[in-house]
Order: C-alpha cells, then sequence, then structure tokens
C-alpha cells in the first residue's frame, strides 16, 4: 500500500517516519519531495580502462551549490534530507518528471529498505545532446512510501547505513565477491 499525504504527515508528526530538513510544501498526494543536496562523485576521469565488481575504484568528490552534468555522463548526487524509515515501511525514488523531459535521467538503484538512516545517494544521468546545470536545493527526486504486511524480521543495516553526501558502489564489499577475503571494508 502506498502512503497517502495525510499517513505521511502523521508519522512525521508521531515521529515514527523522518525526513529532515522538510518544509509542508515538499509533501505531496503519495509522496515527498526531496532536494538536491551538495555533495557529488564521480568515477576518476584516469581510472583504469575499466570498472571491476571485484575492486574499490577512484572517486572524485566534491561539494558545490551548482553542477553542470555533461551530455552522455554520469554523476552520483545526495539528498539534502536524511530520512529514517520504520521497520514497518520501505521507501522507492523516482525522478521528477519536468526534470526527465529535459533529459535528466534520476534514480536510486533499488528500494530503500525498512530501517534504513541516512541520506539518499543519486544516480544522474543527462541523456540530452546538451549540458544541464543542476543547483543544491532544487526539488530533484521523489520519495514513495509503501506499507509492509508487517513489521521486517532484520531492518536494514547493509553498507550504505548511515551514508552521508553522494557515495559510490561497494559492491566489491558483496559477501559474493571472490576476491573480498584481501580487502579491508
Amino acid at each position: 500500500m502506498i502512503l497517502s499525504d495525510q499517513t505521511i504527515q502523521s508519522m512525521l508528526q508521531q515521529g515514527t517516519l523522518g525526513v529532515s530538513p522538510i518544509t509542508s510544501d515538499q509533501i505531496q498526494p503519495a509522496s515527498i519531495d526531496l532536494t538536491l543536496g551538495d555533495s557529488f562523485s564521480r568515477v576518476h576521469p584516469h581510472q583504469a580502462d575499466m570498472l571491476s565488481l571485484e575492486f574499490p575504484h577512484t572517486e572524485e568528490s566534491f561539494k558545490s551549490q551548482r553542477v553542470i552534468v555533461p551530455p552522455q555522463s554520469f554523476l552520483l548526487a545526495t539528498t539534502n534530507e536524511v530520512i529514517q524509515l520504520p521497520d514497518t515501511v520501505s521507501a522507492f525514488v523516482e525522478g521528477r518528471s519536468s526534470i526527465g523531459r529535459i533529459g535528466l535521467f534520476i534514480q536510486n538503484a533499488g528500494w530503500v529498505d525498512p530501517g534504513f538512516h541516512g541520506e539518499i545517494t543519486l544516480e544522474l544521468f543527462n541523456a540530452n545532446h546538451l549540458p544541464i546545470e543542476i543547483q543544491a536545493g532544487r526539488r530533484i527526486c521523489q520519495l514513495v512510501f509503501a506499507k509492509m504486511d508487517q513489521s521486517v524480521k532484520t531492518p536494514y543495516a547493509g553498507k550504505y547505513q548511515h551514508q552521508r553526501g553522494a557515495t559510490g558502489s561497494r559492491i566489491y564489499q558483496d559477501r559474493d565477491n571472490p576476491k573480498r577475503s584481501g580487502l579491508t571494508t
């Protein structure tokens, strides 16, 4: 079941759902608009000739109030808001239609699991043939909440718990990585 604006507002007031900072105009009929933070990250331009799922890669992280996303390029960003989900609610990130219509695709790879606490890292891709300028503080995406049929047995406690800033892939930390035994995490 998708949560309505009334349920979202009630949960925020009761403290059972955390979104901070937030203003009342961010609450939409079935979601909350999230704003762009000032933390960004991209794969270092002088990275090896490929990215591996087995080893960490070099990232270039920076803070800025304005960023230009070149055509056909990929950039990680973060939300300004810190999210705290209860054990009974999951969420997913949807890009804003108005931003998608200029060719900026915004996603978060997968569900935000019950029990997650932190900023949401966003994957941005400029599919346009022109650069796109984005600004910290602007509404960038929507967070849609889904009520679980019951409290989860094991709330999220994964490698992105409590993340702050645009956080790059930690796939090399996966338990099914055959090279993991030699890595420090």
